[in-house]
């Protein structure tokens, strides 16, 4: 098949740990060719989406593991797949990216499904599962927010659409840093924010679990950095090998449907304690992690989901 991935710059990637990396990887292996480009390099062209990049061979070797051929404009609809993998933040650009991509469909085949991750965002979808979720508001309003830690006590406040830990405060009950935390935040965005209950189970990590059309494929465990409460590997979290517990089976048991049914093939989704706090399918990470701990090839579990769709 052809292959486009679109994708935040290659060059500075960490190849032991970059799942786009991993799945590139996988794909040629599979005799697959690839193409690269970044998302600015994506336009509409009088009814054509179009794409300016390069030709693409993977390889494990540090510093040189992009081998780029010579730079030129292709059409997506010549294409088999697309992979929408740039990380965020979840803003108009990225938005526009997943308007611009939906065109593809039927003829080619966006992973994931762009229409549903433009509706999808990892700190939203969860609201359509308030059994499995602990205690959260979404709001602008300083008032709201007030109130809700003054129900719940310790919070966890964090931009809606931020990722990989950036933004991400604990405010303890009667924290006087509220107020000018909002300041900061509302004085740069015009988005809400979310807040959580905070739940200490944290402390022994941030549960990474991969779903791969809809599927648990295995987990990580993410542990907090000494005197840190977020456990993102993007600021110092530590991975360590887990099992799936029967309440990560019975969260994915009740999302797995959803995710299947809207094409969001790779999923990660986040599990503190007995809670689902998100559900990561905008450029959900932990496949190198999850490979090295359990020995399963999980890019390869991805793609014979992809290829099975186009066959």
């Amino acid at each position: 098949m052809k292959i486009a991935f679109q994708m935040d710059p290659i060059e500075p990637i960490n190849i032991n740990a970059d799942s786009t990396f991993r799945l590139a990887e996988e794909a040629q292996a599979r005799g697959h060719t690839l193409f690269y480009y970044t998302p600015d390099k994506l336009s509409y062209d009088e009814g054509r989406i179009t794409a300016r990049g390069w030709p693409l061979q993977v390889q494990r070797v540090a510093g040189n593991h992009a081998i780029l051929g010579e730079e030129t404009t292709v059409d997506l609809a010549d294409f088999d797949v697309v992979w929408l993998r740039q990380d965020p933040p979840f803003d108009m650009f990225y938005i526009t990216t997943t308007h611009l991509l939906d065109r593809l469909a039927p003829k080619t085949l966006v992973v994931n499904d762009p229409f549903w991750v433009r509706n999808f965002p990892e700190k939203l979808l969860i609201l359509d599962f308030p059994q499995l979720m602990p205690p959260t508001t979404i709001a602008r309003d300083l008032s709201t927010i007030r109130a809700f830690r003054d129900r719940h006590g310790d919070v966890i406040l964090k931009p809606l659409y931020g990722n990989g830990g950036a933004g991400v405060f604990l405010l303890r009950a009667g924290d006087s840093n509220l107020s000018s935390l909002y300041e900061m935040f509302t004085g740069f965005s015009r988005e809400p924010l979310i807040v959580q209950k905070f739940l200490p189970q944290v402390s022994a990590g941030d549960k990474r679990v991969i779903l791969v059309d809809g599927e648990p494929v295995g987990a990580i465990n993410r542990v907090p950095a000494e005197g840190e409460t977020r456990s993102n590997m993007h600021v110092g979290g530590r991975p360590e090998k887990v099992d799936l517990t029967e309440r990560d089976l019975e969260i994915c048991a009740t999302i797995g449907p959803l995710l299947r049914e809207k094409g969001q093939v790779f999923v990660g989704i986040d599990v503190i304690g007995d809670y689902l706090t998100e559900i990561n399918v905008t450029s959900p990470t932990g496949i190198q992690e999850l490979e090295r701990f359990d020995g399963v090839n999980i890019a390869g579990k991805i793609w014979d989901a992809i290829e099975a769709k186009r066959a």
